[in-house]
């Protein structure tokens, strides 16, 4: 069953003030943060809207704590999918659920990359499957939406400062409400 918009903004309102495990900001932080370092770059609607929405995975089930440090890949990217399809297309599906992938893919390419994640990140990174081989990263980059996908994680990297002020929900909700192909 597809959410509403009306639902993801409930999720963010009572689920939002949790901790983004490992890093020091909330779950709805690190969702502003995101959506307004794309909206920042001139991103279009679908791509500010995934950038919101990239995380919500992890506010979609009960696992307490950081379950990276207890060996558990919660498997968000994936988990969130059902919930989207029908109200999202596949740009902004393949955007959310390609994220982890393009981390894969950016410490394959970039090793500068690899060393500015945080621990949580590195930790998680090997339970999503570690580092790309070269071949790896050529077939994931070749997808549809990789591209997206990539500028999303460079996003969702940077999106991991306490107190760093943004605009707020309501803001975002209107790229939300742009793409959306229903509500």
């Amino acid at each position: 069953m597809a959410l509403t918009i009306d639902d993801i903004e409930h999720i963010y309102t009572q689920r939002g003030h949790e901790q983004y495990a490992g890093e020091p900001v909330t779950m709805l932080a690190h969702a502003l943060q995101s959506a307004d370092l794309a909206e920042q770059e001139g991103a279009g609607d679908e791509l500010v809207a995934a950038a919101l929405l990239h995380d919500l995975g992890h506010l979609l089930h009960d696992i307490a704590g950081t379950p990276s440090a207890d060996g558990i890949d919660d498997v968000h990217q994936n988990r969130v999918v059902p919930f989207f399809r029908g109200l999202f297309s596949e740009s902004v599906i393949n955007a959310v659920q390609l994220h982890v992938d393009a981390k894969r893919y950016l410490c394959a390419v970039d090793t500068r990359y690899h060393d500015a994640l945080s621990a949580d990140s590195k930790r998680s990174l090997q339970l999503q499957g570690g580092i790309y081989t070269p071949e790896q990263a050529q077939a994931f980059i070749a997808q549809p939406g990789a591209q997206d996908a990539v500028r999303l994680r460079r996003w969702d990297d940077q999106a991991k400062q306490a107190g760093r002020p943004t605009p707020d929900l309501q803001h975002f909700l209107q790229h939300v409400r742009r793409c959306a192909l229903s509500s």
